[in-house]
């Protein structure tokens, strides 16, 4: 029986080019954190060898120490002292990468009418961004956090999509089957594989994600309103 939808939020319930967001992203934050004392180009490398660190956690330890330790071990621990200008980034200047989203009242739309046919909603977000990072974002889309009975970061995750572990994890923090639940994201390659665990999966195709070119017929997709009717064409096979 489907019980609940996890949504993907980037390209999913927020639209976005992918390259046009980590661009701005990545200009803001060097402009915020240069005259602390870091090189662009070297601390844009460090961001990334920290993000990958993250999608190749083991679960030994939460998104965010992965995250930091890569940092402390490219500047020094003594440099840990400047997280607090870090975490205000997200808080001002990040907030100004809203411009380079779109927003589609579709996504709001869709999270309310799932939620009103009595379906529990999560949002599925990869976790290698902070809670008020991926909040801002979540309100970029035209939705609350308070929408969604969980939502992960990297504070409270252990590991990262493509990684099935991310959802095992998920499905265990809210105490369900693979089964009762459906994902639904726009990347093939992070989003789908949670039908490897024996969820329902629904491939949202308005920003889609396909790097490999694989044959998408293979899963339901399309728009919000197609994933409407998938929805209620499921809840239908069990009555």
């Amino acid at each position: 029986m489907l019980t609940t939808v996890l949504f993907d939020l980037d390209g999913t319930l927020l639209p976005m080019d992918q390259d046009e967001f980590v661009h701005d992203y990545f200009h803001r934050l060097v402009k915020k954190v240069a005259p602390l004392g870091y090189e662009p180009k070297a601390l844009i490398d460090t961001v990334w060898a920290g993000t990958a660190a993250m999608v190749k956690n083991d679960g030994s330890c939460t998104n965010e120490e992965a995250f930091w330790r890569v940092f402390a071990a490219r500047y020094g621990e003594e440099r840990l002292r400047d997280r607090p200008a870090f975490d205000a980034f997200y808080r001002t200047d990040f907030q100004q990468t809203a411009q380079v989203c779109g927003r589609n009242d579709a996504a709001r739309a869709a999270v309310n009418a799932l939620k009103a046919m009595g379906l529990r909603a999560a949002l599925a977000t990869n976790p290698i961004f902070p809670q008020t990072a991926t909040y801002s974002r979540v309100r970029w889309a035209g939705l609350e956090p308070e929408m969604f009975e969980y939502i992960t970061t990297y504070e409270n995750s252990t590991h990262s999509k493509p990684n099935p572990a991310y959802y095992a994890d998920l499905l265990s923090t809210l105490g369900l089957r693979a089964e009762e639940c459906l994902m639904v994201g726009n990347d093939v390659g992070e989003d789908m594989v949670a039908e490897t665990l024996g969820m329902r999966v629904f491939l949202l195709t308005d920003c889609l994600i396909n790097p490999h070119g694989e044959d998408i017929s293979r899963w339901p997709h399309g728009g919000f309103d197609d994933l409407l009717a998938h929805a209620r064409a499921l809840l239908a096979e069990k009555v």
